[in-house]
């Protein structure tokens, strides 16, 4: 009678447990690779004719391009903040610094708002590890630290690398590196930096790859000043930014070979994508886009996207869907099995049914707004882009000037080169009350938007030192 007693409950047991993993099986594992500075054309899926990389080129073999993806500025900060927020920049206060900066700077007053709930607290809300390994550049104080924003653990240059005592031009403090909260090391041999990224990512990996997580890797390259280790270094053919860049590619090798060594490639989902497009100078590509970082043209804003999910993203295919940064909070959330938060307003939208190549998926975008610091410049809407008429401040000796509305196709004209607004005045007018929707909701130069959030404040910061 035991004996049966035992047995039954052994199989009702089994049964529990089969039960309980079939209504709820693992969320997939996340890693974002976040490049400083990367232009659209700097890597070979993207047309790269200078830079190798072929661990990159074989995550689009392998997975998916989206050939129409944004970031939401065309510099840090802003573009740093709609990925952890879903939302525009201006709809956070994170669109220039508290004196009215481009980026945020070191011993900063301001700082992602601890109120804000990043992509990080979504995850770890539903029983993720997460961690940043990288560059965070949302504010250096304490309450503004990762750590404090649903990251268990940070390694990394809190700003970027050149804010520190190598730059004579400013009155910086030393450029700090960090373990969690605490500066371990001030002055980092950059030459070192993508590979000992590399190796707290891959750490990460091996040490939770039985739970889910979620690993942030935003390197500090190939920003200006470039560096790369003596294994890349004067390697490549397009000096110390390619030299750079194909580190950035052995690094995703290295991110590749750990998922497959601990187990879990079909688990887990990797997206490599840039911050904002190439500079002006020091030898990156936007090509075939124009303009450069710091703008609101293609060039300044449309970045490279590969994403690889062996068994759930078919190999080898690509959209053209607009997509954004501001879809990255949304999307992962809704594969996790959870929801953005519900209290406020969320800019992105889950873009899964165009990864997955769902049926007639679409952007959920009505319109994309680009945005430069406080200022609106141009919008988006299917095919179109409208350059707002505007005026351009005055510039030491240059006077001020107004700047006509330009109207181009960008599925015709990738290059924004033929203007199109004579042609298509109703287009233009459709296109003007999407940004008059725009400046209400989010705001534009000397006006406040109905629902923008606040940044966070400090009243007295200090450097981050030893």
């Amino acid at each position: 009678m035991r004996f049966l007693h035992t047995f039954l409950l052994s199989v009702l047991l089994l049964t529990a447990s089969l039960a309980t993993s079939q209504a709820a099986p693992r969320p997939p594992n996340y890693i974002v690779i976040f490049c400083d500075d990367l232009g659209y054309g700097d890597i070979g899926c993207f047309g790269s004719e200078k830079h190798r990389t072929p661990h990159i080129d074989r995550m689009a073999r392998e997975g998916m391009r989206l050939t129409s993806f944004y970031s939401t500025c065309g510099v840090c900060t802003p573009s740093r903040s709609s990925l952890m927020t879903g939302c525009y920049p201006r709809r956070v206060n994170m669109h220039e610094d508290a004196r009215g900066g481009w980026v945020l700077f070191p011993v900063g007053l301001k700082g992602l708002n601890p109120d804000e709930i990043t992509v990080a607290e979504v995850l770890k809300a539903r029983g993720y590890a997460t961690a940043i390994v990288g560059k965070w550049h949302l504010g250096d104080q304490p309450p503004f630290l990762p750590t404090r924003q649903g990251f268990d653990q940070y390694f990394g240059i809190p700003y970027s690398n050149d804010m520190g005592t190598g730059n004579r031009n400013r009155n910086y403090p030393p450029l700090p590196l960090l373990k969690d909260e605490e500066v371990i090391e001030t002055e980092p041999d950059q030459a070192q930096i993508t590979r000992r990224y590399t190796e707290q990512a891959v750490a990460f990996i091996e040490s939770h790859k039985d739970q889910p997580f979620f690993l942030y890797l935003p390197h500090t390259m190939p920003h200006n000043p470039v560096a790369a280790s003596e294994a890349f270094a004067g390697k490549s053919a397009n000096g110390g930014y390619g030299d750079a860049v194909e580190e950035i590619d052995w690094s995703t090798g290295k991110i590749l070979d750990a998922v497959n060594r601990a187990g879990i490639d079909r688990q887990t989902m990797v997206i490599f994508t840039s911050d904002n497009g190439a500079a002006r100078a020091w030898g990156g590509s936007n090509k075939p886009l124009s303009g450069f970082k710091g703008s609101t043209m293609e060039g300044g804003m449309r970045v490279p996207f590969v994403v690889r999910w062996p068994g759930t993203i078919h190999a080898g295919s690509e959209s053209d869907e607009l997509a954004a940064t501001l879809d990255i909070l949304p999307t992962l959330a809704a594969m996790a099995g959870t929801e953005p938060p519900a209290d406020r307003v969320i800019d992105g939208h889950d873009i899964s049914p165009i990864l997955f190549q769902k049926r007639r998926a679409a952007t959920p975008h009505e319109a994309f707004y680009y945005y430069f610091r406080d200022q609106l410049q141009a919008v988006r809407h299917g095919p179109w882009k409208l350059h707002l008429a505007r005026t351009a401040p005055k510039r030491g000796n240059t006077p001020a000037r107004e700047i006509p509305a330009r109207l181009y196709n960008l599925d015709e004209d990738i290059a924004e080169s033929v203007n199109l607004a004579g042609d298509h005045p109703q287009v233009v007018a459709r296109i003007q009350k999407l940004a008059d929707r725009a400046r209400n909701d989010l705001g534009d130069r000397g006006q406040a938007g109905a629902h923008q959030r606040p940044a966070g404040h400090v009243s007295d910061p200090r450097p981050l030192t030893r």
